[in-house]
């Protein structure tokens, strides 16, 4: 039964248009009771009435006022409540250090030329680098998300590596571990100020995924091994991957980036109310 004291977490939050021309806010909320889901409609009305910081994800609020389904896991709202604030990301000093860390690993590359492009590429780039996150929803969808998940598989593939019997080519995998979400700086967009992710518009009528921009911009620049595991990092075609781990005859270093990518993405499964409780 609904109750104003009721405590939720915001999951996922969106705008779009209806068949009459208006705004209307998609709104996903988890129970902080028992961690069910409560998918949530505002009209434009209601949105007009509200601080559009009030959706942040990991923000803590009660619905003081809407209309349930029989189920309750459906409701029009029409007022909330902020609980409390969650964090939009990593702060920048965090975000500086995540960034120089890559810079690291970059600056001890034997292959000039891989070392050069990536060098150039963070410096041109680096405004966007610096806050986008690494997903809209799954994981590290937060300001500086994409830094944290590059640096974690650097990390994973760096300890991983001494394990893996196939000998592997060190420069390749960080450059893979490096540039295979790096499409995410287009795919993307998020407001620094509310924390709030989106797709960028346009981006998927361009390149499609994300994948496809760093195939692309690899191939392009002639550092084919690293497209390729740019082209499998996703595992299966059905989940947005261009090869299919399921073929024959792969090669080895493709499923390593899989499974590293993976690993940062399966531990870094996490929000912005997360972070606080690591920081607290």
């Amino acid at each position: 039964m609904f109750s104003t004291e009721d405590i939720y977490e915001v999951v996922i939050f969106s705008i779009g248009d209806t068949k009459a021309g208006t705004k209307m806010g998609k709104l996903q909320l988890k129970d902080t009771k028992d961690d069910s889901i409560l998918n949530c409609i505002l009209w434009e009305e209601a949105l007009n009435r509200m601080d559009s910081k009030l959706f942040r994800t990991g923000n803590l609020l009660r619905i003081v006022s809407g209309s349930f389904n029989e189920k309750f896991n459906n409701c029009l709202v029409s007022a909330l409540e902020l609980v409390k604030e969650a964090k939009t990301g990593l702060d920048l000093a965090d975000r500086e250090k995540l960034y120089e860390g890559i810079i690291s690993y970059v600056n001890n590359f034997k292959n000039e030329k891989l070392k050069n492009f990536i060098l150039n590429y963070f410096e041109e780039h680096k405004n966007l680098i610096m806050v986008m996150p690494a997903a809209k929803l799954m994981h590290h969808n937060y300001v500086g998300g994409l830094l944290q998940h590059i640096y974690e598989c650097l990390q994973f593939a760096e300890i991983n590596m001494a394990l893996f019997a196939h000998p592997l080519n060190e420069d390749e995998i960080y450059g893979a571990c490096i540039l295979h979400d790096i499409g995410k700086i287009y795919e993307y967009t998020i407001d620094v100020e509310t924390g709030l992710v989106d797709y960028a518009e346009g981006f998927q009528k361009e390149w499609i995924t994300h994948s496809q921009y760093g195939f692309t911009i690899c191939m392009a620049n002639g550092f084919n091994t690293i497209a390729r595991m740019i082209a499998a990092h996703h595992g299966r075609a059905e989940w947005g991957a261009i090869i299919d781990l399921n073929e024959k005859d792969l090669e080895p270093e493709l499923y390593f980036i899989h499974i590293v990518d993976n690993l940062s993405a399966k531990f870094g499964k996490i929000n912005i109310s997360l972070i606080e409780k690591k920081e607290v």
